[in-house]
């Protein structure tokens, strides 16, 4: 019986998180000009400072050429730059620019505000704490290995 239990809560709290990510991934006018991969990569790219394209293509698991095209967007948008790496020519660094930065913190301040005003909204003050207090174990959830 507790195995159900187990995978009963397992499965409601995935079924809630997917939703919640997929109705926040809607609530940025910002980020709806980007795809789920362009949105990663400026946030990795944001996180690591600078990249190789073979390093994103692996972070965000899709091929070379993949990410290639990807970049290649990002860049049009002005949201990267390209730069030959010092010790090998052949290489190119993939970082971000200002414009990138903005734009990714303009989608994350569009998210937030959107999610701090459903909160808000939609739970009383005890929900509320419910709700902080959730935060420990779903990070624990999120570093599990």
């Amino acid at each position: 019986m507790n195995i159900n239990k187990d995978l009963r809560l397992a499965s409601d709290l995935r079924t809630g998180i997917t939703r919640l990510v997929k109705k926040l991934r809607k609530q940025s006018p910002t980020g709806l000009q980007l795809s789920l991969t362009e949105r990663s990569t400026l946030a990795l790219l944001f996180h690591h400072k600078s990249l190789l394209p073979s390093e994103l293509a692996a972070m965000e698991m899709i091929t070379n050429q993949s990410m290639s095209q990807v970049l290649s967007h990002l860049f049009d948008l002005g949201f990267i730059t390209r730069t030959a790496s010092d010790t090998d020519k052949r290489k190119v660094i993939i970082s971000l620019t200002p414009e990138g930065e903005r734009t990714l913190t303009r989608v994350r301040n569009e998210r937030d505000e959107w999610l701090a005003r459903a909160i808000k909204e939609t739970c009383n003050p005890a929900e509320q704490n419910i709700l902080k207090q959730a935060l420990a174990p779903i990070n624990k959830l999120v570093d599990f290995k």
